[in-house]
């Protein structure tokens, strides 16, 4: 039976009462919230921890997300993952959260004020437009994305908002590796260069996920992201 903390100990991080009762918190208001709109297919106190809560903490299994106040931009949260779990998990982080779609955000802001977070700020705008703002291009210590599209459509989204020195994580399920090699040359031309990948199995199911870890090592020519559609419509070759 997967059990969430000592699984998480296992890994050496311990959570205080107040971090449990904030995901506690978090999975109440997730399935309240989703009544009214969809969040999430998955529903099972269970399985939200596992797949969501969980699956969102993975990157700091590979990468030090404890050390000093690092900025987070997670592009396309969606209900928060995996961004919320971590800046939980390590309230140090100072994240950035955008999303498309604003009804997403009035479900995250209502989290944001019931967890009682700090440092976390709400953008309601498309990766593309965001990636092209001076005041966010290249600023951030990590970008992060979950399940939001194919590796090559994702970098043309987040390696513009990865700071030189930084790292864009992409989270990814069982056809990674095949993601990897059609966006190796996108990767390239947006400034980024692969550091390493990490894979492991989700406890108890054992469902496939890898984590490439992307470092930023030259500037994202301007050109790029491209207008809003394209980079999905057109992918980098």
């Amino acid at each position: 039976m997967f059990d969430f903390n000592q699984v998480l100990k296992e890994k050496g991080i311990s959570l205080s009462p107040l971090q449990l009762n904030q995901l506690h918190k978090y999975y109440e208001l997730l399935i309240e919230w989703n009544e009214k709109m969809n969040l999430t297919a998955i529903t099972d106190e269970k399985a939200v921890y596992l797949k969501h809560f969980f699956d969102s903490l993975t990157p700091s299994f590979f990468y030090n997300f404890s050390e000093g106040h690092k900025s987070v931009c997670d592009v396309g949260s969606g209900a928060g993952f995996p961004s919320i779990p971590l800046k939980i998990v390590f309230p140090n982080l100072n994240v950035t959260i955008v999303d498309a779609l604003n009804k997403r955000l009035h479900f995250l802001r209502a989290l944001v004020d019931a967890l009682q977070l700090s440092d976390v700020a709400l953008f309601h705008d498309r990766a593309e437009t965001f990636g092209r703002k001076a005041e966010f291009r290249e600023q951030f210590d990590v970008v992060t994305a979950r399940a939001v599209a194919r590796l090559t459509v994702l970098s043309e989204y987040c390696l513009p908002l990865t700071k030189i020195g930084g790292v864009f994580i992409a989270m990814k399920g069982a056809n990674g590796k095949e993601e990897l090699l059609e966006a190796e040359n996108a990767i390239h031309l947006l400034g980024g260069k692969l550091d390493r990948m990490e894979s492991l199995l989700l406890p108890e199911e054992e469902s496939h996920r890898y984590l490439f870890f992307i470092n930023k090592t030259k500037p994202t020519p301007k050109k790029y992201p491209r207008k809003p559609g394209l980079p999905s419509k057109e992918p980098l070759k």
